[in-house]
């Protein structure tokens, strides 16, 4: 696991490639760039699989998603892996809330 701040400018020139490729792609960068994940959520999600990946996780992670589980399950899940990120890199604790709180609002439409 690298610094916050190397993970952050990783995280900003694989998002500068993405964009860059989509426009020479013909996309509107317009109507993309919004739905597209911020830098530091895309910190989060590196830490999220390297979380999971080091605290041997992906069991849990599997019985979670399952489809016969019960989809509070996985929620459970992402809230306890999520507030470990936030917990271990204050800095990216409004990042993990929004992140969840959109897991909810999900969760909520369907």
């Amino acid at each position: 696991m690298g610094t916050l701040s190397t993970l952050r400018a990783e995280a900003r020139d694989e998002l500068q490639a993405e964009i860059e490729q989509r426009c020479r792609d013909g996309e509107d960068p317009w109507q993309f760039i919004p739905d597209m994940p911020t830098v530091d959520e895309r910190v989060v999600r590196i830490l999220r699989e390297d979380t999971i990946a080091a605290l041997d996780l992906g069991e849990q992670r599997a019985k979670a998603y399952h489809p016969a589980a019960d989809p509070a399950r996985a929620e459970r899940f992402e809230f306890g892996v999520l507030r470990l990120i936030a917990l271990e890199h204050p800095d990216l604790t409004t990042t993990v809330w929004n992140m969840l709180g959109r897991l909810d609002r999900d969760r909520g439409a369907a």
